[in-house]
């Protein structure tokens, strides 16, 4: 086939141009120029510009879009963009949160006071990108949409979930949320481009939920090696010590928050699909050594100082 990837240079889109490579397509990638992959025709311009002069005259059987936030540039590329069958990467943020598990591609989705809005935000992302789904659905007839979760894997900027493997490999305690039965779900960036390029090959439409079924913090942390290095911290505690979900301690939605419920997302439709999910282990094998490689620092996450702190506070609270 002859696919064309709307970014495809970064984490996610990398991913989806090299599970397409490796099945034996041509791959055209249209950026701002940035990265450019081996083995894949390189268009330049810009969508924020509106600038799609390098696809006029061009014809494509499929097109993978990874990189639109606002349905401006989704109903943009439709004008300048022909082909028979669109794929619109979205997200998980689609849907209102819920205290629940459960999520299906049925739940209610967000809403935008301002759907006019091209400012993205945290309260804005989730809404936005539901247009985008909307705008993709009624302008290409044969359209999948595709509801990623958390995404990990190498290459990740994010470092949300390489957090983990790192930490465990790195110190000899580690601060870990809650308890091990507590929930904890995500998709391996490669599993989700195989899923995706498969479903292109054979015309699939429709929404679908991308995400490994439901795991735990228990094995999360035995997938690091960690059994032995865990300290497990009440939630209720870590509130009270200004330790922010998420972001100090990437993963963790606190038990009964209202957000909970996006670690219960129902993938059942895309596994029944052919999303095929490899062992926590070996994401976590992979990862790790990919990370050992780069050798950058973490962006997200509590510092290793403070992390010390937190666990000297909570020894000092278990032996009081």
């Amino acid at each position: 086939m002859n696919l064309l990837i709307l970014g495809g240079t970064q984490f996610v889109g990398r991913h989806v141009v090299e599970a397409a490579l490796a099945r034996g397509h041509a791959v055209s990638t249209f950026t701002r120029g940035n990265n450019p992959l081996p083995g894949t025709e390189s268009l330049i311009g810009d969508r924020q510009a509106g600038d799609y002069r390098a696809l006029e005259g061009r014809t494509w059987d499929a097109v993978i879009d990874v990189n639109a936030y606002v349905p401006r540039v989704v109903r943009q590329a439709a004008t300048a963009i022909q082909t028979r069958h669109y794929t619109f990467i979205s997200t998980i943020s689609v849907y209102q949160a819920s205290p629940e598990p459960g999520i299906h591609e049925n739940s209610p989705l967000q809403t935008l006071e301002n759907p006019d809005t091209e400012a993205i935000t945290g309260e804005t992302y989730g809404g936005l990108k539901v247009l985008c789904e909307q705008a993709a659905q009624e302008l290409y007839p044969a359209c999948l949409v595709v509801r990623p979760h958390i995404v990990v894997g190498p290459h990740d900027p994010t470092d949300r979930f390489t957090y983990w493997p790192r930490r465990f490999a790195q110190q000899d305690r580690v601060l870990v949320p809650g308890r091990p039965e507590s929930a904890v779900q995500y998709i391996d960036a490669r599993d989700q481009a195989d899923f995706i390029v498969a479903a292109v090959e054979g015309s699939l439409t429709g929404v679908f939920n991308s995400a490994a079924p439901t795991t735990t913090w228990g094995d999360l942390v035995a997938a690091c090696g960690g059994q032995d290095k865990a300290v497990w911290a009440e939630e209720g505690w870590l509130l009270e010590q200004s330790v922010t979900p998420w972001a100090d301690l990437p993963l963790w939605i606190p038990t009964g928050s209202e957000g909970h419920g996006l670690l219960g997302v129902d993938s059942s439709r895309a596994l029944a699909a052919g999303l095929r999910v490899r062992p926590l282990e070996q994401t976590v094998r992979e990862l790790l050594a990919w990370d050992s490689a780069r050798g950058a620092e973490l962006k997200t996450g509590l510092s290793a100082e403070r992390e010390q702190e937190l666990l000297r506070a909570y020894a000092s609270r278990s032996t009081a």
